[in-house]
């Protein structure tokens, strides 16, 4: 194992920078989630939410705020372990799209929740899915198991995706009323 110092011409982002990093993209994208999501701390939001014609295969609210720390998990360990591998040209398309998967996900609940895009947020959770799947691919040429942290997020995204585009066919393709 090297030092830290024989890391640093190497590209390898510093342990507390690549940490600082981590926490304020996922930390960002989490208070954007938070400010946006259908709880008792967003009376409107939820009473809006559960208005919506949804499927029968709809989780439980208790399941999305199980489902997203662990993720979330997943995506921090996946980053932080891209950014402690020696600078190239497929870790820096890693963590490009690890990064823009971060802001995916808070814009994401700022369109479907906020705004009631419920077009826009269905291309939006499509186009993480391909985002996603281009993160585990890049991620897999430098790090396993940064790759395989990034799996179950790019399962449940195909799911989410599925499950918006229901939610906007059986709400229509406008905004659905506030």
């Amino acid at each position: 194992m090297r030092s830290e110092g024989s890391r640093a011409n190497t590209g390898v982002v510093p342990r507390g920078a690549a940490i600082a990093i981590i926490a304020c993209v996922l930390g960002a994208s989490a208070l954007i989630g938070r400010r946006n999501a259908p709880s008792r701390s967003n009376p409107e939001i939820r009473s809006w939410y559960r208005r919506l014609r949804k499927p029968d295969y709809t989780p439980p609210a208790p399941i999305f705020g199980m489902v997203w720390p662990t993720l979330e998990t997943g995506l921090a360990v996946g980053g932080y372990r891209l950014m402690r591998e020696p600078a190239s040209p497929a870790r820096n398309v890693a963590i490009g799209l690890w990064l823009v998967n971060g802001a995916m996900i808070g814009g994401w609940t700022e369109l479907f929740f906020h705004r009631r895009a419920l077009a826009a947020s269905a291309a939006v959770s499509g186009a993480m899915v391909a985002t996603t799947a281009g993160y585990v691919a890049a991620a897999s040429r430098v790090d396993r198991v940064a790759a395989g942290a990034g799996v179950p997020l790019l399962a449940w995204l195909g799911f989410a995706t599925l499950l918006a585009e229901r939610v906007w066919e059986r709400n229509g393709t406008e905004r659905s009323a506030r």
